[in-house]
């Protein structure tokens, strides 16, 4: 019954805000869920202004065991380091994705072991599958035809986005050895050309859109 409420009333504030607001996730563990401070206010500037979205321009930040995700369709999170849920935010970030919701994790490089852990808590008898080139996520509105693009180099190896489905829906996205949420921030941060940050940008307007529309 929960679960049926929440999605009622999150499908209420997806289809009938002015603004809709995403948010980032404040996780446990010691990871800096900070890291990326200026990432989702330009990625919402960008699809606001490129894709016809109404996104709030100030992110929220939420905690992962808070009633409040139940308000956000989008839930970012990135790091380097440690993801560690409590069981009653195992279960809420469980309901909040089999109620409509979706998380998106963007490794920013040292919270692989520490994702993949929690989130076969969270999904046990899900596995984390690579989601391949011609889903949708990567075709709308801008075409990527070799799948998740490479922002930054790490060790060498190739960018992969994972994912949990539910229902063939998807709820749960993994971006890894890409550093999405660092192509979204400010150019002067890394230093990236403009090639790059649009690039990191228009993948994450894609994002966006599939939440919004499939």
């Amino acid at each position: 019954m929960k679960i049926k409420l929440y999605s009622f009333i999150l499908l209420l504030i997806i289809n009938f805000s002015f603004a809709q607001e995403i948010a980032l996730l404040k996780y446990n563990g010691g990871g800096d869920w900070y890291a990326n401070p200026t990432s989702l206010p330009n990625l919402i500037k960008f699809s606001n202004q490129n894709i016809n979205t109404t996104i709030a321009t100030k992110p929220a930040n939420v905690e992962p065991g808070s009633p409040d995700i139940f308000s956000y369709p989008y839930v970012h999170a990135t790091g380097h380091g440690n993801v560690v849920f409590s069981d009653g935010e195992i279960q809420n970030l469980r309901n909040y994705m089999l109620s409509g919701g979706f998380l998106h994790f963007d490794d920013n490089y040292g919270m692989d072991e520490y994702l993949r852990r929690e989130i076969k808590r969270i999904f046990p008898n899900n596995d984390l599958v690579e989601i391949p080139a011609n889903h949708p996520i990567f075709q709308k509105p801008y075409n990527f035809p070799a799948g998740l693009p490479k922002i930054h180099e790490h060790d060498g190896k190739r960018p992969q986005a994972f994912g949990i489905f539910i229902d063939n829906r998807l709820v749960f996205l993994y971006t890894y050895e890409c550093d999405l949420g660092d192509g979204w921030e400010d150019g002067e941060v890394h230093n990236d050309p403009k090639e790059i940050h649009e690039k990191a940008l228009k993948m994450g307007a894609n994002i966006l859109n599939y939440i919004f529309n499939f």
